[in-house]
C-alpha cells in the first residue's frame, strides 16, 4: 500500500483522530516498518535463490567430472592398489549408469530455476 492509497483509504473511512492528532504520523511510521520487513523478506528470498543456483551449478560440475572419470577410466579391480583415489574410481565405475540420469536431473532443475523469474514485490 503506497501513501496515496493509504491517504485515500483514511479519507474515505474518516477515522476519529480528535483524541490522537498524531494518528496519520503513527500510521505512516508503521507502514514504513512494514515496508522494511517486506524488503528484508525479498532480500532473503534473493539470497536463497542465489545459493540454490550456486549449489545446482556445483552439483552439475562435480557430476560431470565424476561421470567423465567413470566412463573414460574404467577400472579393473584386480589391478588396483589400495589408494583412496582407486577406491573412489571403483565405486563410481560400478554405479556409472546412475550418474547420467542424476546429472540430467540437476541440469533440468537448474534450467527450471533459472527460467522462473523471481516475483516482484506484491502490490496491494
Amino acid at each position: 500500500m503506497n501513501e496515496q492509497q493509504l491517504e485515500s483509504f483514511l479519507r474515505e473511512n474518516r477515522p476519529r483522530t480528535e483524541e490522537d492528532p498524531t494518528f496519520i504520523l503513527e500510521t505512516r511510521r508503521r507502514m514504513a516498518e512494514v515496508e522494511g520487513i517486506k524488503a528484508e523478506v525479498d532480500r532473503t528470498r534473493n539470497v536463497g535463490r542465489g545459493v540454490l543456483i550456486a549449489v545446482l551449478v556445483a552439483g552439475i560440475a562435480i557430476g560431470t567430472f565424476i561421470t567423465a572419470i567413470a566412463y573414460l577410466y574404467p577400472v579393473n579391480p584386480a589391478h588396483i592398489g589400495e589408494g583412496v583415489w582407486d577406491k573412489v574410481r571403483i565405486f563410481f565405475t560400478g554405479y556409472r549408469q546412475y550418474l547420467l540420469p542424476a546429472l540430467a536431473a540437476l541440469a533440468v532443475t537448474l534450467s527450471l530455476v533459472l527460467s522462473l523469474r523471481p516475483k516482484s514485490s506484491s502490490k496491494i
